[in-house]
């Protein structure tokens, strides 16, 4: 696929705010990748109305990466295909995820330019230690290849924390297009909206990725004062692991925070109480009362359940369901039935197995 540029159709609907799940890598009993169910997967998110997919990710696991597997550019080469001959009439946003040191980083987002994607989602997870000026200078130079989607990765999966003057700094990179927000920190959420409120950058694209508060973020306009006069800051959408199960109801759930956020109407009872049931589903799909340790297995399992992927498994045979976790998306599930999209699925999923 030729080399495709981030246009300004999509750059200004990124800006508008979209509804973008994180990509599960399907595999069979082998642990093998299983073409015939990531195909169904990208065919159900373009369906339930996505409006663009995340793929290289967490969600999507990062040992994709590593030689005994060599997953990574086929499973870019498959996703854009799929999503390209899904398109309907609408090109949607393709977003590869990027890691490692500079020249790893470099390699892997040359290959997603290669490949068709718009931009790239870069974990700083392999910059731990390193001082903040020379992360910086990374994201530069990864930033000449691709757009750059900067992303506030929780510790506990993997990210560190990270100072409000390296967002501030952030913010006036021109490569920089979008920031996913997700420490799971109230506290450094702020550092990221305040540092951009305080760049005077009014074309970064804001997302949630605090998995554990998506609604109150799609919801909560966030005030500052810059040279004595009021900026209001707010996250217009979503990229998200937890979107990678019960699309259909993510992207309605998406669009009626954003008509509320919009038209600075009251926001309902029923909404905020809708935010905490997906904050408990979350809770069960994402394994938090194990520290995380069975999120991706756990949005496998709400997959499995619904006939999209054969299986659990996952690259590495440690990473599994923890212990009760099974339970407590049964409980989840028995809990807010309207919050899954179960019927949707049942209806097109053989199709979509095809």
């Amino acid at each position: 696929m030729a080399l495709t540029p981030l246009t300004t159709a999509l750059r200004r609907e990124l800006q508008a705010g979209l509804a973008i799940p994180a990509c599960p890598l399907a595999l069979n009993a082998q642990r093998r990748w299983d073409e015939r169910h990531q195909r169904a997967l990208v065919r159900y998110y373009i369906a339930a109305g996505a409006g663009g997919l995340a793929v290289a990710v967490h969600t999507t696991q990062f040992a994709i990466r590593d030689p005994q597997h060599g997953l990574f550019q086929p499973l870019l080469e498959l996703v854009a295909e799929e999503m390209a001959a899904s398109a309907a009439g609408r090109d949607r946003l393709r977003i590869a995820g990027v890691c490692g040191s500079t020249p790893q980083a470099i390699n892997e987002v040359t290959c997603a330019a290669q490949t068709g994607y718009h931009a790239a989602l870069l974990s700083l997870g392999a910059w731990r230690t390193a001082p903040e000026a020379d992360v910086l200078a990374h994201v530069a130079a990864v930033g000449r290849v691709l757009p750059i989607i900067g992303f506030y990765l929780q510790p506990a999966v993997g990210g560190r924390v990270l100072s409000y003057a390296f967002w501030r700094k952030l913010a006036e990179l021109e490569s920089v297009i979008a920031i996913k927000i997700a420490p799971f920190n109230r506290y450094q959420t702020l550092d990221v909206m305040r540092a951009v409120a305080e760049s005077g950058r009014t074309d970064l694209a804001l997302y949630t990725g605090n998995d554990d508060h998506i609604v109150g973020d799609l919801l909560t306009p966030y005030r500052f004062t810059v040279n004595g006069r009021i900026v209001e800051q707010r996250m217009v959408g979503g990229l998200l692991g937890h979107w990678a199960v019960w699309t259909r109801t993510a992207v309605a759930l998406h669009a009626e925070c954003r008509r509320v956020a919009e038209t600075g109407s009251a926001i309902p009872l029923e909404l905020l109480r809708r935010g905490q049931a997906v904050t408990d589903a979350n809770a069960a799909f994402f394994d938090a009362a194990h520290g995380f340790a069975g999120c991706i297995a756990g949005l496998h399992e709400v997959l499995r359940r619904q006939g999209l992927l054969e299986g659990t498994w996952c690259l590495d045979p440690d990473e599994t369901l923890s212990p009760g976790q099974a339970q407590e998306i049964d409980r989840v599930l028995a809990a807010y039935p309207e919050l899954n999209d179960d019927a949707f699925v049942e209806l097109h999923r053989d199709a979509w197995l095809k």
